[in-house]
């Protein structure tokens, strides 16, 4: 089995290759974090749980959570374990039922969909030593970055608001209002 370290999402920006979700492994000594590019929508969802807000209608990773607890099922932590072809591979670790901690349900997932669920779960995240090795970053690096994309992450969501209401996809709008509102607050 590969040495795991729990990971926290640190912070999410958008760069010039992309969004990216910065993972910080907890019990490392350095300062390090593993960029994992995701995609827009992934974004809004992996926002979306990190801010615990209650949406109208449920999205797809809530829709997979609520059916896993109609079985009584659950997942116990994500795991990126994985770097292949300059991919990121993740799965879900699910107990409940038959599946116990020494035999769980093991689902392949990609990084951005664990992520999502991981922050509705409120669940652990391992990255492999491996993948933190091979990837990772010092954090200093983003530090600049991360203040200038403050602004960007508003005026993106902005533009993401204004083409929901030309398209009459109210639901949409709403939620990315709300979203923007919360960032305001904070």
């Amino acid at each position: 089995m590969k040495e795991m370290y729990i990971s926290e999402i640190w912070s999410i920006l958008k760069t010039n290759h992309g969004n990216a979700v910065l993972l910080k492994p907890k019990d490392k000594e350095k300062d390090v974090a593993v960029p994992v590019f995701i995609g827009t929508l992934e974004l809004q969802s992996i926002l979306i749980g990190k801010e615990e807000m209650r949406l109208s209608r449920p999205h797809t990773h809530d829709l997979f959570l609520n059916m896993l607890a109609h079985v009584n099922l659950s997942v116990r932590k994500v795991e990126i374990y994985e770097l292949k072809d300059d991919v990121f591979h993740a799965r879900l670790i699910v107990t409940g039922g038959e599946y116990t901690n020494e035999n769980p349900l093991v689902l392949d997932s990609r990084p951005s969909d664990a992520l999502a669920i991981a922050t509705r779960k409120k669940c652990q995240i391992y990255l492999a030593s491996s993948i933190v090795e091979e990837t990772s970053v010092p954090i200093s690096l983003f530090v600049n970055e991360i203040e200038e994309d403050h602004g960007d992450k508003h005026q993106s969501l902005r533009e993401q608001l204004k083409q929901a209401v030309a398209n009459e996809e109210y639901e949409q709008a709403a939620e990315i209002r709300d979203l923007l509102k919360m960032m305001e607050s904070e």
